[in-house]
């Protein structure tokens, strides 16, 4: 068993962390303990970690724990990544307290882009989450995971992409994914166990050549990628505009009668650049 106490720059404020987490039924998190278990799979084996919050939103700190000493350098490479605790929030906070959005950054203040655990659980979530409401994705997501994934310490390990590769489409519509949604991604999943997709070399590209290369997957349009870009990589500056929490967020903030027009949310968005992806994550956080 190890132990390592991370700090990182305020304000960060955990309890949106595990609010916008609990979102996900599949993500083990104890908000009494302000507690979240992250499934995580390093040189090829299975491991649980432990980041339990210590100190304030002025002064974060976090406690993580870890039952492998040999994996812990690695651990907190990932915990760090994840969590974004390299990342200080005080310019963006600056940035938008001078914008449009400058009363829901006041809001949420703090909240931090927390990414997926992994590369290809992001992938698969995403293309589940495509045109379903936020309710039956997560329901779906649920049912794909307990079928086909792996516990340990009753921490969710999402399925293996050689796992999902060998499913027959059948098995997925049993769990009430379209014909097409089972499709999208059983042969996405072949396409990286047989190595012709390498999840890991995308986080190397620049974004207009991400792009371009994942879209011509089956099954994967320019959606799927600014969402795995923005919380699977972790991309800054990535705006979903064909994302109805967006278009209903901003609906919302600024009164309109109707969800906007793309063009209406080009000109809303001027001021957000270069941190158009917490622009993003604070709309989101604005109607959930």
């Amino acid at each position: 068993m190890w132990m390592e106490i991370i700090t990182c720059k305020g304000p960060y404020h955990f309890d949106s962390v595990l609010d916008r987490l609990s979102l996900d039924p599949i993500i083990h998190i104890n908000k009494d303990e302000q507690l979240v278990r992250v499934p995580s799979v390093i040189e090829g084996k299975s491991y649980v970690l432990n980041v339990r919050a210590i100190g304030t939103v002025k002064e974060p700190a976090f406690e993580l724990c870890g039952t492998d000493k040999t994996i812990k350098e690695e651990a907190i490479r990932r915990i760090r990544r994840i969590f974004q605790f390299d990342f200080s929030l005080n310019e963006v906070m600056s940035h938008f307290h001078q914008t449009n959005l400058s009363r829901i950054f006041q809001q949420h203040e703090g909240t931090p882009i927390v990414l997926e655990f992994d590369f290809y659980s992001c992938l698969m979530k995403c293309i589940i989450h495509q045109q379903l409401n936020v309710a039956f994705a997560h329901t779906l997501t649920s049912r794909f995971v307990k079928e086909f994934g792996y516990q340990i310490e009753g921490v969710w390990f999402y399925p293996t992409p050689e796992t999902v590769a060998g499913l027959e489409y059948d098995d997925l519509r049993a769990l009430q994914f379209s014909g097409r949604k089972a499709e999208y991604v059983i042969d996405t999943s072949r396409l990286i166990a047989d190595g012709k997709l390498d999840l890991m070399e995308l986080d190397l590209l620049p974004e207009e050549e991400l792009m371009k290369d994942l879209v011509k997957i089956r099954g994967i349009g320019p959606w799927t990628v600014q969402n795995f870009m923005l919380s699977g990589l972790g991309r800054p500056n990535l705006f979903p505009k064909a994302d109805i929490g967006i278009q209903k967020a901003i609906q919302k903030h600024f009164n309109l009668e109707k969800k906007p027009t793309s063009d209406e949310m080009d000109e809303y968005s001027k001021e957000w650049s270069p941190y158009l992806s917490y622009a993003t994550l604070y709309l989101w956080r604005s109607i959930e």
